[in-house]
Formats: structure tokens, C-alpha cells, sequence
């Protein structure tokens, strides 16, 4: 099987337990000279790379690594990381300009989680040393924490994605919020979006990315969240987007596609499917789970079970059913494997192989 290749931004993830009162006490976490006791401390990968990446493992892909880490620590902790996982396949970049990209994750009991974020060696990311091969599929993600592919305009972004599409690769991208506060909040993502969307088949960002990075400048006024996600949806596939996938919290996944001239032009995974894919429209709630653990990765893992469908040859709406059953698992503390995703999927479907090992 040839590997899914997953691109772009990649970090270790910190994130000390901390029960219901750090939330309570917040105003005092930084008082100087105050002890704060928490509880043991996870370390694991984040960012798109790793989360999106390891979901499409567990779902029972082969997936290939491509980021930029830094000669330290870190970054041997993301390579050993990579290489002790099945399925996982390793094609880091170390540059030795950078530290490795770190995020502190503090999620109180109770509440949504909040980052503390080093860009790090992300920031000597360009793509320019990516070869997808014959890869079916390559999935970047998180521009907004990539400064590297936002220069003149996003051109190394849009020459990335244009030359994957040039091997035949099907394109998927992931956004990420876009802090208004720090340099990229001043790039003008509109023009960056337009020309990435021109070159991407597959486009999954969440609501509140795309808010953050087009704002007033989309000329979409502020909405409800399940009418502001049909309006961006339309934007980008009038940009020439061929799938749009926005996640929009309590309000679900909605999904709108192009039509089949498009997504015939939508590479290895996406042409052959385009009779079935053209012109759909759908919304998707949220699964219900029993306990809610974490919300860090379920983006990432709802793109990763739209990406698996997809590359099972599934109709759309098991597609966003999938993408809403791997965000669901994640969020309950589980990983989306085959027997956990079969559990949660209607009866009869068959995403994955009966001898396939959970």
C-alpha cells in the first residue's frame, strides 16, 4: 500500500494534569513566588502532522512524516516517536537554525484547552524538500504556524501544492487558528487562501479558522455558526476548492463539494469518485460521547477519517460520518481504530478489512 504522506507542522505536545481549580484560580497561575501543584505530566506529539497523521494510522493507513525538527532533544523524542509507531513511516528534516517546536497544553478539568506555543523549526519549513512520489494523497497542514509558506503572497505554499497535484497526488490542507496578535494575523490571508484553495481538492479547516484568518475581509458578516459555515464553504469552492469539510463545533460538519468537471481534476483519490462526490451538501452532528476527555487532536482526527473514507472509496455521507465518529473517539479518550470506529459507524459499513487488526 503506498503511504499517505502528511506534511507540515509537527511539535511535542506538554500537558501537566491540572484539576478543576487551575481553571477557578487562573488569575494567580503567574503570581510570582506561588508553588502550583499539578498532577504528572503527558508528553506526546502534537500538531497536524502527528495528530492527523497518527489517526490516519490507526485507521489503518500507511502514512509517511514530512516536517522540519530541530538537533536537540525534541526533536530525537518526535523520531523516536515516529519510528516505535506502526504504520508510521519517518521523513523528517533536522535543521540545526531552530529549536523543536513545543506546545505547553493547560486544560483544566472541565474546560477547553489553551496553548502555550514555540513555532520553532516549523518556521524552516518551505516543502521544498518534499517528494510525494506516487503517494495518493498529501495532506499539509496548520500555514498559519508555517511562516515559511506564507512569503510574497503564499507562493511557496500555492508551488508546494501545485507540484504535488503535478505527480497526480490528490491535495488536502488543514488551517489552524490565526492569532491576530503575532506576525502572520498581518499577511493578507485572503490572497493566500485564493491561491491555495486554487490548488488544493480537499479543504477541512475548522470555523474559527477560517473567522480568524478572513474576518471582514471575506466580506461575510458575522452569523450563526451553521449559516457562516455554508458562506465560507461557497467562498472556497468559488476560489476552486473541490471538497470543503468545516467542522463547526456543537453545529456539526457541514460538507459541500464542486461539480464532477472539478473533481475529476481532484487527483489519484478524489477523480475516480467524482460521479458520486459532485454537488453534495450535507450536515453531519456532532457524536454523542459519554465523557469528554480532551478536545486537543479531534479536529485533526475528523480530517483523518474524512481523508481514510475517501481513500476507501466511501460515499460522502459515510465520509463525514467518519470524520464525526474519529473526532468523537478522540475526544472520549480513546484512538479511532478499526473496532472503535466500528462500533460508533452504522451497521454494515465496511471502511475496514475484516482481518485488519485493531
Amino acid at each position: 500500500m503506498t503511504a499517505i504522506v502528511v506534511a507540515g507542522h509537527i511539535c511535542v505536545d506538554l500537558t501537566p494534569q491540572l484539576g478543576a481549580s487551575a481553571h477557578s484560580d487562573s488569575d494567580r497561575l503567574l503570581e510570582p513566588g506561588r508553588l502550583i501543584g499539578v498532577g504528572a505530566l503527558q508528553i506526546g506529539l502534537g500538531g497536524c502532522v502527528a495528530n492527523t497523521g497518527l489517526a490516519l494510522a490507526d485507521l489503518g493507513a500507511e502514512v509517511s512524516l514530512h516536517s522540519t525538527v530541530g538537533d536537540d532533544d525534541l526533536g530525537r523524542i518526535v523520531a523516536d516517536t515516529v519510528n516505535r509507531m506502526p504504520r508510521l513511516h519517518s521523513d523528517l528534516q533536522v535543521t540545526p537554525d531552530h529549536a523543536t517546536s513545543y506546545s505547553l497544553v493547560l486544560e483544566p478539568a472541565g474546560h477547553d484547552r489553551t496553548f502555550w506555543h514555540h513555532t520553532g523549526a516549523n518556521t524552516d519549513f518551505t516543502g521544498e524538500h518534499l517528494d510525494v512520489g506516487d503517494a495518493p494523497l498529501l495532506h499539509l497542514g496548520y500555514p498559519p504556524l508555517l511562516p515559511g509558506l506564507l512569503a510574497d503572497g503564499g507562493e511557496p505554499l500555492e508551488r508546494m501544492l501545485a507540484r504535488a497535484r503535478e505527480r497526480g497526488a490528490t491535495t488536502s490542507l488543514d488551517l489552524a487558528v490565526v492569532d491576530p496578535s503575532s506576525e502572520v494575523g498581518a499577511v493578507d490571508w485572503t490572497t493566500i487562501l485564493r491561491r491555495a484553495a486554487a490548488v488544493t481538492d480537499i479543504l477541512s479547516p475548522s470555523l474559527d479558522d477560517l473567522t480568524s484568518a478572513l474576518g471582514a475581509t471575506s466580506g461575510i458578516p458575522p452569523l450563526p455558526a451553521a449559516t457562516a459555515a455554508l458562506a465560507y464553504a461557497d467562498l472556497l469552492l468559488g476560489w476552486g476548492a473541490a471538497v470543503v469539510a468545516i467542522s463547526a463545533g456543537s453545529d456539526g460538519l457541514l460538507m459541500r463539494t464542486a461539480g464532477a468537471d472539478r473533481l475529476e481534476r481532484g487527483g489519484r483519490l478524489l477523480a475516480p469518485l467524482a460521479a458520486r462526490w459532485a454537488d453534495t451538501s450535507l450536515r453531519v452532528r456532532p457524536f454523542a460521547v459519554d465523557r469528554v476527555e480532551t478536545t486537543n487532536g479531534a479536529g485533526d482526527a475528523s480530517t483523518a477519517g474524512l481523508l481514510f473514507a475517501l481513500s476507501r472509496g466511501a460515499s460522502p455521507t459515510l465520509a463525514a460520518h467518519a470524520a464525526t465518529a474519529a473526532a468523537a473517539a478522540v475526544v472520549s479518550g480513546r484512538r479511532p481504530t478499526p473496532e472503535v470506529m466500528s462500533g460508533m459507524l452504522p451497521a454494515g459499513v465496511h471502511l475496514f478489512p475484516a482481518t485488519e487488526a485493531p
